[in-house]
């Protein structure tokens, strides 16, 4: 039986073609201008898809540790949902040309290098959590997708390239955590049998 956690991170899975297509599919629902960002309304709605997306990888993990519905099924869900988030946001955006390609090739490549390394952890029954700058970096990609998402709304309206900084900031977060996880980490790498 799934509990409410696990269904819940079911469910940010499922959300994630639902964003998609509002993203890449040329629907023709108009834009709206909000304090001078013009959107296009389907870009809006799949920003909203991906951020309820987002607060779901919150609540998940919150639900599970209040009340002591941590399994192994959510352990192994729960970091390939929020990848899958993460990369099929990133690609879509790209796709878009509304970020450069080899910001998203830096975080992807991160995420399956960590993906690596927790695998073979795993192979050895240990478990590596995730670190304070590991959870910083999520979030600042969740800003920064979802400002790009939104054409830089509202922030375009006194001329701050939020975007864009954000992303700067979250491609920068996402090397250095990658750096400190590997060093953290380096005798699963190099252990010999």
């Amino acid at each position: 039986m799934l509990n409410l956690p696990n269904k819940i991170t079911i469910s940010r899975i499922f959300l994630i073609p639902l964003f998609m297509i509002f993203l890449l599919v040329p629907f023709s629902f108009g834009d709206v201008n909000f304090l001078g960002t013009v959107i296009p309304i389907a870009h809006l709605i799949g920003a909203i898809i991906f951020i309820i997306a987002a607060v779901t990888d919150f609540l998940d993990g919150y639900l599970a540790r209040k009340y002591q519905l941590v399994t192994n099924l959510g352990k192994f869900l729960d970091p390939l949902a929020d990848k899958l988030l993460i990369t099929a946001a990133l690609v879509a955006l790209v796709e878009l040309q509304l970020l450069a390609a080899w910001i998203a090739i830096i975080i992807i490549s991160r995420e399956f290098a960590v993906t690596g390394i927790r695998l073979v952890a795993a192979a050895d029954g240990s478990v590596i959590a995730a670190s304070q700058l590991g959870k910083l970096k999520t979030i600042t990609q969740i800003v920064a997708i979802s400002a790009l998402m939104l054409h830089n709304f509202p922030f375009q309206a006194i001329s701050l390239p939020f975007d864009m900084i954000a992303i700067w900031v979250a491609t920068f977060l996402t090397i250095v955590s990658g750096i400190e996880y590997f060093q953290k980490n380096q005798h699963i790498i190099f252990k010999s049998k």
